[in-house]
This record gives C-alpha cells, structure tokens and sequence, in this order.
C-alpha cells in the first residue's frame, strides 16, 4: 500500500511540474507578444510621425517658393 501512495504522489508531483511549466510558457508566450504588438505600434507611430514630418518640409517649401515667385513679380 505504502509503495502505491508513492507512486500516487509521484505522477500527482509529475502532473503539477507539468501543470507549472505549462503555465510559465503560456506567461512567455502572451508576454512576446505583447512585446511584438507595442514594437508595431511603435514603428507604425514612428513611421506615421515621419510622413508627417515630411508633409510639413513640403508645404514649407511650396509656401517658400511662392514667396520667391511673388518677391520676382513684386519686382516687374
């Protein structure tokens, strides 16, 4: 009897390591990809931020040369 309690408490000891290591790999898991899904976003608002910061150049070059194009006129 005593030699099956011990058996017993072996495989319910081996259930709960596997039980355990099933959990920290699940935490593993959802932790990468949290940690993927925030690098997207930052890269997606860091490439946002760069398109905005190029239209911005633009129009202060258009509004530059319109500037250059009325000084030419002002002179005529």
């Amino acid at each position: 009897m005593k030699q099956a309690m011990n058996t017993l408490c072996q495989f319910s000891e081996k259930e709960r390591h596997y039980f355990a290591y099933q959990a920290r790999q699940d935490f593993l898991r959802q932790q990468g990809t949290i940690l993927f899904e925030k690098d997207e976003a930052v890269a997606e608002r860091d490439a946002a931020l760069a398109r905005e910061q190029a239209a911005l150049e633009r129009e202060q070059a258009a509004q530059a040369e319109v500037e250059r194009l009325k000084a030419l006129l002002a002179q005529k």
